[in-house]
């Protein structure tokens, strides 16, 4: 096992990742527990496959558990579920100095610490991401959150985990296309900040999707080790951690426009986002032409979407996408702020850019559709 420390003062805790966490999920919650009890939120197809076993692991270590298993995919993070799981924990009598536990994918994860977050004024959560895009992402760093009509994430607060479990042997049961869509947001740490990441998965990426443990491990390490390090820098997301978002204004926009369903993945939207940002980074002299070609051929080497025309389906003409990238949380005072680059690997958050640029690379892309 591995262990990656958050220090947040009060709100510190740990990352653990490895192999048979779930079956010792009591003996790593226990010391947490004032009562040994906790509450469960799942979805039907986490359930099904492994919430038998998480159970077993908390009554290893004498700890009862009661869950309640929501519908899976993205409109599950949203208000009616966002009601149902806080009613759910108030007619359970969860205190707050109970535990609750998200077990699941990146939905999970921040309905949960949502509910977490408001019930009570705050109760205590522990994450056991089940997914990799939440092992790399979602489970750390305390964002949490719904989407409503108006876009992606816009309703939500800063809520910490008291505890995150990542258990790799858990990716092993999941679809090669949520496998994949997961690694976009791998792959965007080595595009925002870690050129050698980037490069060190250029080489394993293939090994790595094929199924090798210790490269998943490695690659779990790595990205939650970054993520880490920008948020104890920016908790709240002022500056730094905006880098994270390197793809999302972009990803979000076009998660919207197919009505955050199957037809786009997030960790899809990420990946494609990524490539537009690298895209307007090059017309605008920022970075190498080559830079995003070698992006794309990399998400191409790996079998993953890598441009807009790989969307099944419509979608909106450029104003129509620009509209909904004006929903995005990182606009300040009335403008648009993106994620460009200098280079794979060195990430910048700035304002200033010519929106005829965005516009034509939206152009050049919806023209392959």
């Amino acid at each position: 096992m591995t262990t990656v420390h958050v220090p947040l003062d009060t709100r510190a805790y740990d990352v653990r990742i490895g192999a048979g966490l779930i079956d010792r999920a009591g003996a790593e919650i226990a010391p947490f527990l004032t009562r040994p009890k906790v509450w469960i939120v799942t979805e039907d197809t986490v359930a099904g496959l492994h919430l038998n076993r998480l159970k077993s692991g908390l009554a290893a270590d004498g700890i009862s558990s009661e869950a309640l298993i929501l519908p899976p995919g993205e409109s599950t993070k949203s208000w009616p579920y966002l009601m149902q799981v806080v009613e759910w924990l108030l007619d359970e009598k969860v205190e707050r100095k109970d535990v609750v536990i998200a077990f699941g994918g990146g939905v999970i994860g921040d309905l949960v610490g949502f509910a977490a977050a408001i019930l009570r004024r705050g109760v205590r959560f522990v994450q056991i991401p089940t997914s990799l895009l939440a092992q790399v992402d979602s489970s750390v760093g305390g964002k949490t959150g719904i989407n409503t009509s108006h876009g992606k994430n816009l309703v939500g607060a800063f809520h910490q985990p008291s505890l995150v479990l990542a258990d790799i042997t858990v990716l092993e049961t999941l679809k090669p296309r949520d496998f994949l869509a997961g690694y976009g947001e791998v792959v965007k740490y080595g595009g925002l900040g870690d050129a050698s990441f980037f490069e060190w998965l250029e080489e394993n990426g293939p090994a790595l999707a094929a199924g090798d443990a210790i490269l998943r491990k490695e690659a779990v390490r790595h990205s939650v080790q970054m993520k880490a390090d920008i948020v104890v820098r920016d908790e709240t997301e002022q500056g730094d951690r905006a880098l994270l978002n390197l793809g999302h204004t972009f990803g979000h926009a076009l998660e919207a426009a197919t009505g955050y369903s199957a037809r786009l993945l997030h960790g899809e939207g990420v990946a494609i986002g990524c490539a537009l940002a690298f895209e307007t980074s090059a017309r605008m002299g920022l970075i190498s032409q080559e830079s995003p070609s070698r992006w794309r051929a990399h998400l191409a080497a790996m079998g993953m979407k890598k441009d807009l025309s790989d969307i099944d389906g419509s979608l909106p003409d450029v104003d129509g996408l620009i509209a909904l990238m004006g929903q995005d949380k990182k606009v300040q005072d009335g403008k648009l702020r993106f994620i460009l680059a200098r280079s794979i690997g060195d990430a910048f958050v700035t304002s200033d850019v010519d929106m005829t640029v965005v516009q034509s690379v939206l152009k050049d892309a919806l023209a392959k559709c």
